[in-house]
């Protein structure tokens, strides 16, 4: 009896922490960029409805796969049993601007 795989991806998008459920996640075609498909959303079997598991669930809902940019994942975690996908606010406060990562050239041979 194989087991698929489930991962949780945790990662920033426009001032939130988005954390989201994905049979598949890998680096891709696209260079800098982590490939996150098969989304896995909680059954509708019972009467409580998350009101954030439904809002990610309508944003992707026609999403075969998405790709988010290596500088905003936070963890990749693949684990045993899926927990409720989310959307918590990122800590940034109220601000509109989003720091954009900075990467320096390390290579002091050049002086």
């Amino acid at each position: 009896m194989t087991q698929s795989r489930l991962y949780r991806v945790s990662f920033h998008n426009q001032g939130q922490v988005y954390e989201v459920y994905a049979k598949q996640v890998s680096h891709g075609g696209m260079p800098g960029f982590v490939e996150v498909e098969k989304l896995v959303f909680g059954e509708r079997t019972t009467v409580v409805v998350d009101p954030g598991e439904e809002k990610l669930k309508s944003e992707f809902e026609n999403v075969e796969r998405f790709y988010v940019p290596l500088h905003a994942v936070i963890r990749i975690d693949e684990v045993s049993k899926q927990g409720p996908a989310r959307i918590v606010a990122g800590g940034g406060g109220d601000s509109k601007v989003t720091p954009f990562p900075l990467y320096l050239n390390q290579d002091n041979s050049k002086k």
